[in-house]
């Protein structure tokens, strides 16, 4: 079992920036890829980013490549996720998720793990 805490969501103004943390425990050792999704009222769950845990391969949205990094750090078993320039569009329930196995890393039922989420805000 891999257990996953985020932090750092919060409101922000338009073109501000935010960094988000994903704590792991447990087994993190168990992890092959970790990434974020998002999701607002009445839809579905969003591919943000992603990155695997041993080479640190990454991918984005198409929407928020160039603005948001994705970085992990193994020794210490956290994930971020740098996001710039942020905008009202980008209000949403952030979620850190972790797959034992590498796949789509877009696809949300390809993650077998999930962080309880945390709201970011972004005002015009």
């Amino acid at each position: 079992q891999v257990q996953l805490v985020e932090s750092g969501g919060g409101s922000v103004q338009a073109g501000g920036s935010l960094r988000l943390s994903c704590a792991a425990s447990g087994r993190p050792f168990s992890i092959s890829i970790m990434g974020w999704f998002r999701q607002t009222p009445g839809k579905e769950r969003e591919f943000v980013a992603a990155i695997t845990w041993s080479a640190g391969s990454t991918v984005y949205l198409d929407s928020v490549q160039g603005r948001f990094t994705i970085s992990r750090d193994n020794a210490r078993n956290l994930m971020y996720l740098q996001m710039n320039s942020l905008k009202p569009e980008d209000t949403a329930i952030y979620y850190c998720a972790a797959a034992r196995f590498s796949g789509s890393s877009a696809a949300a039922k390809g993650y077998d793990y999930w962080g309880q989420g945390t709201q970011v805000t972004v005002s015009s």
